[in-house]
């Protein structure tokens, strides 16, 4: 066959619908019993980086495939279910529900010298299956494996309450009345503790490092708009930098108002928290803020300032690590973890294998992926060519010179992508 992705979430779903609108033999393999990914997981009770209280934190207009919007009905930030509803009409008013087997795990993609690739998988009944195919896309997303912190806080073992990661948080009436702590800053750390604050008895998020806390709009303007928007766009980097800092100063002042540490470093020098509601909720007095856990002491969580808590809960929001077991070695990381690609799509010393959805923009990444797709079915149709390897590696190591010199050399770091340049630059390898 021509071309396997893997994965039928958001970035699965456009990969296979380019591929298909443009007649090329496709197949999708989805390991879950449904499609949608991370969308339809927790109304279907299964373990997953989702959770009942997900919604979106992009504008459904852009967020929304470009062939098929979002119904008007839906809300402006709609919530997991009507994702995954909205994820599934799209499958079967494309087509493209007949192209994915469903319940069929990748367990293995080995590249051969003629330069096509075996996929073995196994089916939900057991058996396992090898097909041969000419390309592969992984769209498997990158919330993978649990990352806790290596080692726990001294005591930990000895815990008398509940120690969690939020890949096993499922909704705050589990624990009604409980006590509870939330570790991070992050996404799901603020969502899982605003949830937890309407039934706990008392919620506190411990945070270790500051980070740039933006709400869904600024000017009545949702902030993924912004960042697709020419004016923005037309800015220089500093003066982006510069208007978002004033901006988030008269919308929200300073968190250190609040309770929560400065950043310290400037916007856009690592991911921000996007959030309309963690704010509300500390000041509502829901949500206490607490420094880093210290360790513990029975039931009790001890911070670094030496004040503590009765606790019988804490919830680790501490991110994922990013994993592709099925793929060999070293794909698509390299030595220090950083994730290799060029244009942050092509492994450019295995030919024919391809990534949709693997960065992390600040803003919608649905137009991403479907350039990525557009772009990837070019190639594949033999319509666009990619330059050598060394040309690849080169403007790889150029990339991620210049992540590292913004973001650092954290794994995560290394698919950060600006949602207007990255987007001009896909465009024009589409348009050449």
């Amino acid at each position: 066959m021509r071309a396997c992705v893997i994965g039928a979430g958001l970035s699965g779903l456009a990969a296979t619908y380019a591929l298909k609108n443009r007649g090329i033999e496709v197949v999708c393999l989805e390991k879950a019993p449904g499609i949608g990914g991370i969308w339809r997981q927790p109304q279907a009770g299964e373990r997953g980086p989702g959770y009942l209280s997900l919604h979106l934190n992009t504008a459904k207009q852009l967020t929304g495939y470009t062939d098929f919007p979002m119904p008007d009905s839906y809300p402006l930030y709609p919530r997991h279910s009507d994702v995954a509803a909205y994820l599934g009409s799209f499958a079967r008013w494309t087509g493209v529900l007949e192209h994915v087997e469903l319940r069929t795990e990748v367990l293995s993609v080995q590249l051969h010298a003629d330069s096509t690739w075996t996929v073995l998988n196994c089916h939900a009944h057991g058996a396992v299956a090898s097909r041969r195919f000419e390309h592969v896309i992984v769209a498997s997303g990158h919330h993978a494996e649990p990352a806790l912190p290596d080692p726990l806080p001294p005591g930990s073992d000895a815990f008398a309450g509940t120690i969690l990661h939020s890949l096993d948080y499922r909704q705050g009436s589990d624990f009604a009345g409980q006590r509870a702590v939330v570790v991070g800053l992050g996404a799901s750390a603020v969502d899982i503790a605003a949830d937890l604050s309407r039934h706990a008895a008392y919620t506190v998020l411990s945070v270790r490092r500051g980070l740039h806390i933006v709400p869904k709009q600024l000017f009545g303007t949702s902030v993924d708009e912004i960042a697709e928007a020419s004016w923005w766009n037309a800015m220089s980097f500093s003066e982006q930098r510069r208007f978002v800092e004033q901006a988030l100063l008269v919308a929200r002042g300073s968190l250190a108002d609040y309770g929560l540490p400065e950043p310290d470093h400037p916007i856009f020098s690592s991911p921000v928290t996007i959030s309309d509601e963690i704010l509300s909720r500390i000041r509502h007095g829901a949500v206490t803020p607490k420094p880093a856990i210290a360790r513990f002491e029975g039931r009790r969580v001890v911070f670094t300032d030496g004040t503590s808590v009765e606790a019988d809960i804490v919830v680790y929001c501490t991110g994922f690590r990013m994993a592709f077991p099925f793929l060999p070695p070293g794909c698509p990381t390299g030595r220090d973890g950083a994730v290799e690609l060029y244009r942050r799509v092509v492994a450019p010393d295995r030919p024919g294998l391809y990534f949709i959805g693997l960065v992390r923009p600040v803003g919608a990444i649905t137009r991403l992926v479907e350039a990525q797709s557009q772009w990837v079915t070019r190639i594949v149709a033999g319509e666009a060519t990619l330059p050598s390897q060394d040309v690849m590696r080169a403007e790889i190591t150029a990339y991620l010179d210049v992540i590292a010199e913004r973001y650092g050399s954290a794994q995560g770091a290394s698919i950060q992508v600006d949602v207007g340049p990255y987007l001009r630059e896909l465009r024009e390898m589409i348009n050449v």
